[in-house]
């Protein structure tokens, strides 16, 4: 049976950057505030005129280049991100032209912050069936074209960017050895944006009046959850691959807050020094943060072939997924 292993990763974030002092500015908060609550110390925030397929085109040119492999050998574009650059069509559409992709079937998928393992689940399965020999898997967002900049408790979490990586067939003993993809739709409240679809559609006054279309978030309750899923969701595809977490060499959470990460460290017991953490630079970039986390570790040589990665990821749907991955 093919197995799929990553052969390219790349990113690419906004050139502008909004630290907390920036913040102070708009809003009532303070870097001390958002440093213990979060950890995030600035974040890349797109320009008006910059839109998620640009930050994508680039993060996938990057890990195509890295791999090796031409554009028109890749047969699947999957673009994880609920921030598109327009309802119809899908964003992966743009960038499959830009990238000269045009042999692949591209197409878009929404499930939060953990899109980006929903969609590497899906890459891997279309490699293992031999429906495809290369894939790219993007996540990348603009959130910050979905965030009022007049509520503290949301501004200052989010921002921009997009993380890819090419996979491809091999019949070796190394690449994606499981992914396990969960959600619960009774707790879809939990994090959303209302307005914007077709049930507060953005052409109603009322829906702009409501300030709908924006991000929404219940803190506390995300955190709760967010750790209790991360931990368990980690542990059973460890289980199910016959590790425990003592064996992981590189864990990728989701880079949503400090103290989340912290906290399913703890749980899940992985050891000291093992856990990846850019949240301080990047903010919460949504499905961007993993994708944008392996590509620095790959390029600052944090992990090397051998090693053992572990990923987990939590977010709007709700959804959250983890995925383990012998390099």
């Amino acid at each position: 049976m093919f197995h799929a292993v990553i052969t390219g990763t790349g990113r690419s974030v906004p050139r502008k950057i909004v630290t907390n002092a920036d913040l102070e500015k708009i809003v009532d908060t303070s870097d001390e505030w958002i440093t213990t609550r979060t950890g995030i110390k600035q974040r890349h925030i797109a320009e008006p005129d910059e839109y998620l397929s640009k930050f994508a085109t680039e993060a996938g040119k990057q890990a195509i280049e890295a791999s090796g492999i031409s554009p028109k050998k890749i047969g699947l574009l999957i673009c994880a991100t609920v921030t598109p650059d327009m309802p119809i069509p899908a964003a992966a559409c743009f960038v499959q032209t830009n990238l000269g992709m045009t042999k692949a079937q591209a197409f878009d998928m929404s499930a939060g912050c953990s899109g980006f393992i929903y969609a590497l689940s899906v890459a891997d399965a279309y490699i293992q069936s031999g429906k495809v020999d290369h894939a790219l898997v993007i996540g990348g967002e603009v959130l910050s074209k979905f965030v009022d900049w007049t509520d503290r408790t949301t501004c200052i979490l989010f921002a921009d960017g997009a993380g890819a990586v090419v996979l491809s067939a091999t019949r070796a003993d190394h690449g994606v050895l499981g992914v396990i993809c969960k959600s619960d739709g009774q707790q879809a409240d939990v994090i959303c944006m209302p307005g914007g679809g077709s049930r507060n559609p953005p052409n109603l006054q009322e829906t702009m009046e409501q300030r709908l279309p924006f991000i929404r978030m219940k803190g506390n309750e995300t955190f709760k959850i967010a750790v209790r899923s991360l931990a368990e969701v980690s542990e059973e595809v460890l289980k199910e691959q016959g590790f425990t977490p003592h064996d992981v060499d590189l864990f990728i959470p989701h880079q949503a807050n400090t103290r989340i990460i912290e906290a399913v460290g703890q749980r899940l017991g992985v050891q000291e020094g093992r856990t990846y953490v850019n949240i301080q630079r990047y903010g919460n970039t949504s499905a961007a943060s993993i994708p944008i986390a392996l590509d620095e570790c790959v390029r600052e040589g944090r992990v090397k072939r051998g090693d053992l990665v572990l990923m987990a990821a939590f977010g709007a749907g709700l959804t959250w997924a983890s995925a383990l991955i012998r390099w």
